[in-house]
């Protein structure tokens, strides 16, 4: 009983980006990436319950410097909170730019869906991101960005945070880090 329980964990598939597109249009830098992750079970049961989950996309450009660490020209967040409305049986998804409180949502993007699935596909796939402008940067030096994605535990109700601490079930995060090619204006 106890090894069967192990296979059925061990084939789970980790998380991976599947695809990752940077393109310029006009100033901006826009970022397109599907991401494939499944909710491990503890992950939705807690959502079935009721509890906001809170998924981060962070997406960080910086210069290249031959005498330090690379410089960070800029940094942005985009943050997905997705929750279960047991009385409409119906999935919201809030996207933000910034952290969600109790105190309100300030600027945000709500959607609702009839599934999980479909819910989850609107989180897996961020479509044409503005990360960055292209004013101020110096185009003739190398650029990288790093994008980053995880579920933020550190938004789940105290009693939550608790009790994932050590849990693997709650740590599902990937990374890309990638080169800018910027090319001057004709």
């Amino acid at each position: 009983m106890f090894g069967a329980a192990g296979v059925t964990w061990a084939q789970a598939t980790a998380p991976e980006i599947s695809r990752f597109r940077l393109e310029r249009a006009g100033d901006a830098i826009l970022l397109s990436t599907e991401l494939q992750f499944e909710l491990p079970t503890a992950v939705e049961e807690a959502l079935m319950k009721g509890v906001a989950v809170v998924f981060v996309a962070e997406a960080e450009v910086t210069r290249e410097r031959w005498y330090w660490m690379n410089k960070k020209i800029v940094s942005t967040e985009r943050h997905m909170r997705l929750t279960f409305q047991p009385l409409t049986r119906r999935w919201r998804l809030n996207v933000a730019s910034g952290l969600m409180t109790n105190t309100g949502l300030g600027v945000a993007l709500n959607q609702t869906f009839d599934s999980l699935t479909d819910a989850l596909a609107a989180v897996q796939r961020l479509s044409r991101w503005k990360i960055a402008d292209v004013t101020g940067m110096e185009l003739e030096r190398r650029h990288w960005v790093d994008f980053r994605f995880r579920l933020d535990a550190s938004q789940l109700p105290r009693p939550l945070q608790i009790g994932t601490l050590g849990q693997s079930e709650w740590n599902i995060s990937m990374s890309h880090v990638q080169p800018l090619v910027l090319e001057s204006s004709p």
